[in-house]
């Protein structure tokens, strides 16, 4: 298969990117997208050039780090999946394809397709840790937890972090992240003493990082990899509400 790639090019932070255009030739239908990039990324060298920057780790659909604007979409049009579970007999033999990084004011360009995500980081660690006794590990089933709550935790600890919900928001909105970050503590009893506070310190560190508000678009849940259900939005509302209610209270 051959394609044309225009691909942004950022040399660093401070640098005014561009995209530029590659040819793609000879392309095998079962590449992956970034094995595809691997490709270009070798002839590149072979001709004496600056190869492509972008970020990848597992290649399985489980790290979340290949945030990769591809046509206009988070991740490409294969949904639900990263960027690395997308293969190229998605595309037309022919095809133009745009590849850019995710466009989110708080991931700033580090160089080409290569983002600064560590204000996702800053959220999970504004969270803190749960009181748990530390020695040995207890019993799983000492705890007994309805199986529908293990359940919609489970579904809150699938997100893998990266940032796809942010980059499709209209708003650069980072609450279905952050709803899932806080949903799969707050639905387990381990998660429970600090649960307000755990709350109301990621929404705020949230807010401080300059990400936008959620305004139901739904473009988050629709570019997920981990298919995470726009509801739990509605439960970090919720969460949050709550805790600065009893806070106010002098709970």
């Amino acid at each position: 298969m051959n394609f044309r790639l225009r691909v942004w090019r950022q040399k660093d932070r401070q640098s005014v990117g561009k995209l530029v255009e590659y040819e793609a030739p000879d392309i095998p239908a079962a590449a992956s997208f970034l094995e595809m990039l691997d490709i270009v990324n070798e002839r590149l060298l072979l001709r004496g050039e600056d190869p492509i920057a972008f970020d990848s780790d597992c290649r399985e659909g489980i790290c979340g780090t290949c945030a990769l604007t591809i046509n206009g979409e988070a991740h490409g049009p294969d949904h639900p999946g990263a960027a690395c579970e997308l293969y190229m007999r998605k595309f037309q033999d022919g095809d133009t394809i745009t590849i850019e990084p995710f466009r989110v004011r708080c991931f700033p360009v580090i160089k080409d397709l290569v983002i600064d995500r560590s204000a996702l980081d800053r959220i999970v660690q504004a969270g803190g840790f749960i009181s748990a006794r530390t020695g040995s590990a207890p019993e799983a089933n000492s705890i007994p937890i309805a199986k529908p709550d293990v359940d919609l935790a489970m579904e809150a600890a699938a997100c893998i972090g990266c940032g796809a919900c942010a980059a499709a928001c209209p708003n650069g909105s980072a609450m279905l992240f952050t709803a899932a970050k806080v949903s799969h503590l707050a639905q387990l009893p381990q998660g429970d003493p600090e649960r307000g506070r755990r709350v109301l310190k990621m929404v705020r560190t949230m807010d401080g990082e300059g990400f936008g508000n959620c305004t139901n678009t739904y473009e988050c849940e629709a570019v997920c990899p981990a298919e995470i259900s726009a509801s739990f939005i509605a439960k970090l509302n919720r969460e949050y509400a709550r805790a600065s209610l009893r806070r106010s209270a002098g709970e």
